[in-house]
């Protein structure tokens, strides 16, 4: 689930980069929290890919 979310974000973040649309750093915003999913599924052990 949490995997799931990281790529949805990641997915938007890069379209907002993209396009050069971004709601005054909502994106980017996205782009942290996916990251941090993704370390605490590191941190966790679990399998990342």
């Amino acid at each position: 689930m949490l995997w799931t979310i990281a790529i949805i974000l990641i997915i938007l973040w890069l379209l907002g980069v993209v396009t050069s649309y971004t709601l005054g750093g909502f994106i980017h915003i996205l782009f942290v929290i996916a990251i941090i999913v993704v370390l605490v599924r590191v941190i966790k052990g679990e399998k990342v890919l």
